[in-house]
Parts: C-alpha cells; sequence; structure tokens
C-alpha cells in the first residue's frame, strides 16, 4: 500500500499553512502525537527522576517506555543500549572525550571529507588532545561517492576508530556502511556510524550493521530537538563517563549527565508512535519481507520507513529530473536517475550567476523553504571549493512533501534560474 498523503499530512499541524518545507534535512516538522505527548509530560508528570512520588515515578516510567522504543527503531540489543542527550553534536563529543581515555600517540583516526562536522572535529580534536593520526578518506567529486580506495588506504593496524556518515547531510549519498564497518573491525579498529540524516529515510538495524556507536537526532525524523546514542553494551560499560560524584554509575545513566530533557523524551516517544502508526496503515506490502526478522513494533517500524523509503523514491526521481533538466543549474553528488537507491532524497546545487542565498531568498518569497550554506558539511563544501562562495542551496523533501510541491518547486527554480 502507498502513502495516503491526505491521511499523513493531516498528522501535521504546520502542514495546514501555506509553507512547503523542503527544509527537512535542518529538521522536519512534527506530528500531533509529538505536541500531545510533550503537552501531556509537562502537565501531568513534570518532575525530577528517582523520587519517591507521583510524578516523579511517571518521569520514570515514561523514559524506561521511551527508550525501550528507541531501541526497537534502531534494534539494539537491550534499551541500557540508549543515550538520551541534547543534540547529536553535543553526544559525539562527550563519546569523543570518553573514548580519547584510550588512545595513546602514533594511534589513527579515519574520518572523511563526506561527513558533518560533528563526526570529524570531535575526533580531530581528540587526536590533537592524544598526540593520534588523523587519516582522512576523500569522494569523488564528480558523483559523490566515498572513495572506497581512499579508506582501504586509511586503515592500517595502527587505526583505533573510523568514524563515517551513513548519509551525507550535504550531497544525500548513502554509504555502504555495512562494508565500512566491517573494514574498521578488520584492522581491530571501533567503528563510529552518523546517521542523523539517514533515519528519516530508511530503516537501520544496529545489530545486522555491527557498528560499535550509531547517534542520530529525533528532530530529523518528527520529532522534538534531541540526539541519540546508541553503544554496544559491553563498550559503554568499559568506558569512562565524565560525569558529577553522586550521579549513577550504571549504563546507560552515567552518560546522561544532569537532569534530562524529559519532555523532548516524551515528544521522542510521541514521533515513534507516529511511525509506528506509518506502518500499520501503510507498510502492509512489506510485513512478508519483514516478518521474518522484525516482530510486533519493531516490525511496524521496519514497515514505516520501508513505506517512506519506497515513496521517497518518487520525489528523489521526480526532483532529480527538474534539477538536471532546469539550464543554469548545477547538481552536485549523485545525479543517476536510474540509482535512487543510493541516496536520500537531499539535493545540493548552485544556480549560475546567483549566490546561495540568493537563491535559497528568491525560494522563500515563493514560501517555499530551503537551507543555503555548508550545514556544518564544512569538509563537503571545501572539497568542491564552494566555501568561499557560499556554499550551495539544499533541497530536502520528506514523505509528507507532495509531488504537487515538487512541481510547484520545478516553477519557482526555472524562474530564479532565468533570472
Amino acid at each position: 500500500m502507498s502513502l495516503d498523503l491526505k491521511q499523513i499530512r493531516s498528522q501535521f499541524p504546520a502542514l495546514q499553512h501555506d509553507a512547503i518545507f523542503l527544509d527537512n534535512p535542518a529538521g522536519t516538522q512534527v506530528p500531533q502525537v509529538v505536541l500531545d505527548r510533550i503537552h501531556q509530560y509537562l502537565i501531568g508528570m513534570n518532575a525530577n527522576q528517582h523520587g519517591s512520588f507521583a510524578t516523579s515515578h511517571a518521569s520514570d516510567q515514561l523514559i524506561d517506555e521511551t527508550r525501550a522504543a528507541v531501541a526497537d527503531f534502531l534494534v539494539a540489543a537491550a534499551p541500557d543500549e540508549i543515550v538520551f542527550g541534547p543534540n547529536m553534536t553535543s553526544l559525539t563529543f562527550n563519546l569523543s572525550r570518553s573514548l580519547a581515555l584510550r588512545l595513546n600517540p602514533g594511534d589513527e583516526i579515519v574520518v572523511t571529507r563526506l561527513d558533518h562536522d560533528a563526526n570529524i572535529t570531535p575526533w580531530t580534536m581528540v587526536a590533537r588532545d592524544r598526540g593520534c593520526t588523523v587519516r582522512w578518506v576523500d569522494f569523488d567529486v564528480e558523483d559523490g561517492t566515498l572513495r572506497m580506495d581512499s579508506l582501504e588506504a586509511a586503515l592500517s593496524h595502527k587505526t583505533k576508530l573510523v568514524a563515517v556518515g551513513y548519509a551525507s547531510n550535504a550531497l544525500g549519498t548513502i554509504n555502504p556502511v555495512a562494508k565500512i564497518i566491517q573494514m574498521a573491525h578488520d584492522v581491530g579498529a571501533l567503528a563510529f556510524v552518523d546517521a542523523v540524516q539517514f533515519a528519516p529515510h530508511g530503516p537501520i538495524d544496529v545489530q545486522q550493521l555491527d557498528c560499535d556507536f550509531l547517534a542520530c537526532s529525533p528532530y530529523k525524523f518528527y520529532g522534538p530537538h534531541a540526539g541519540l546514542l546508541y553503544g554496544k553494551h559491553q563498550l559503554l560499560e568499559e568506558l569512562e563517563a565524565y560525569k558529577v560524584r553522586p550521579a549513577d554509575n550504571n549504563v546507560p545513566d552515567k552518560f546522561e549527565t544532569g537532569t534530562k530533557n524529559h519532555e523532548g523524551i516524551a515528544g521522542i516517544l510521541g514521533a515513534l508512535e507516529y511511525l509506528q502508526w506509518v506502518g500499520e496503515a501503510f507498510g502492509s506490502s512489506f510485513t512478508a519481507q519483514l516478518s521474518s526478522t522484525y516482530q510486533g513494533r519493531k516490525l511496524e517500524l521496519k514497515k514505516a520507513l520501508s513505506a517512506i523509503r519506497e515513496y521517497e523514491y518518487n520525489i528523489s526521481r521526480a526532483l532529480l529530473k527538474i534539477i538536471k533538466e532546469t539550464p543554469g543549474v548545477q547538481l552536485y553528488g549523485p545525479r543517476n536517475l536510474d540509482n535512487v537507491t543510493g541516496r536520500v532524497p537531499t539535493f545540493a546545487i548552485r544556480v549560475d550567476g546567483k549566490s546561495p542565498r540568493q537563491v535559497a531568498e528568491e525560494f522563500d518569497r515563493a514560501n517555499i523553504y530551503v537551507w543555503d550554506g555548508n550545514y556544518y558539511a564544512l569538509a563537503v563544501t571545501e572539497r568542491l571549493g564552494v566555501e568561499e562562495s557560499g556554499g550551495m542551496v539544499r533541497i530536502g523533501p520528506a514523505h509528507y512533501n507532495t509531488l504537487d510541491e515538487i512541481e510547484y518547486f520545478s516553477e519557482v527554480l526555472t524562474k530564479i534560474a532565468a533570472m
């Protein structure tokens, strides 16, 4: 069953207005269930944890329930492999500080030029502080794909960590993360995956991937501004957390320093309840192929992301065709119409004779929201030679965007390019 966009869009209050949201790689809109969860928390159970009274007990229960739901979303082995935090960047910096204690001068860390800076700078700073060497993996500037020969050359017995993105937040490229993780493990290194850009667009199974750590952001998959970190239990158990002395030393509490964003965690649960509804309502055609591996909520969440991915292939094909056929528009990254499965629907362009900011402002006048700049993918814009001239324009539809909206985008893009 394909997605019913009328039903889908009816869940999102922000979509009842005239704006066309193509800024989704920076953050999606939220369904009503997220707002309800946050409202219910603040009205009925607003308290700190581990108290001896009802609202504190309710907060404990809500956090446990959400942790279990996230574990199902990522297919973690257990809920205690899930760490809550303010955002992916902060979680990665905190984890890097703990991992730094395992590193020695001469050790090597591998990062890629295709990544968001939140999966680069935490590791390069660790390398600086611990006397380690950073090995860079390049990408093909023509098609935006990671150069696997560059990765192979970067790996050695000295490699202790490989940090890679599941999908590029600038170019949309989906990396072969399972293969990369295996290559890291083959040389005895840990593998950290930034799944922020992939999580809204496809199913994730951390056990199948066998990654050691994986981070993502609920506000990219229809939830509130928050961050999530998965880590293998043994590693989380072994690592020393930087925390205050009275704090719990158990996993994952020892990594959740200070008071958690309880209402945000409630909103995360709402986002996953929304995705579960999508799976139940529109994912029946994926039941047969998924039910042998997943059951219950895991199955419904995997059906949801499979249905979303299938719909977004159509959106990607339509956008890709429009961009390629509009005179004066240059596309960066994967551009093969016959292989949209190798990308998420995130597109980076430039328009001849206009700065990215000018283009974004023209779209805004037409009530279309897009991003311009480097979106913290600084290594990408530097490698492409566009950083000094304003970066690129990023267009990023989500599963609630319609083909009619994409057609209107085409009309506006054509006008902008012809100005």
